[in-house]
């Protein structure tokens, strides 16, 4: 018997609104990486990009448990010595909310450039509004 391999042409990619408010940052950004990897279809492929878009919005009312907002480390390097920066949960949320959501997702898409394409499904707004509504994409309730 051969496995089914679903044609790249005939893949049905949905769009999906998901409203960050009071969810917690790690339970959301596992059903996104779920849904932008494509685990829930059942034409699933380790090695095709299945997955739906995801549009979430209101990005910085997004929620960490325990004392995570100042113990949890966001780190980048310059490429020079000395070079490493380092912000808290609670800096970076301030600073630009969307990129909180959206490390937390890069880090459970796999370390390729398959994940480098699904994440480029994933549409993060800080504020309730989006411009996608052309898409017409439907409410997804996690």
């Amino acid at each position: 018997m051969k496995t089914y391999l679903t044609p790249v042409k005939e893949i049905e990619r949905k769009w999906f609104v998901v409203d960050a408010t009071d969810k917690i940052l790690g339970r959301l950004a596992t059903e996104i990486a779920t849904r932008l990897r494509g685990k829930h279809k059942p034409s699933f492929c380790t090695f095709q990009d299945n997955g739906d878009f995801i549009v979430v919005v209101n990005a910085e009312k997004v929620k960490l448990t325990g004392n995570k907002w100042d113990d949890k480390k966001y780190y980048n390097h310059s490429g020079f010595m000395g070079g490493m920066r380092e912000r808290s949960a609670k800096d970076l949320l301030e600073a630009c909310p969307e990129d909180l959501l959206t490390k937390a997702v890069r880090g459970m898409l796999p370390k390729n450039t398959l994940g480098r394409a699904q994440l480029k499904k994933l549409k993060v707004y800080a504020g309730g509004a989006h411009p996608h509504e052309a898409q017409q994409p439907e409410k997804l309730e996690i």
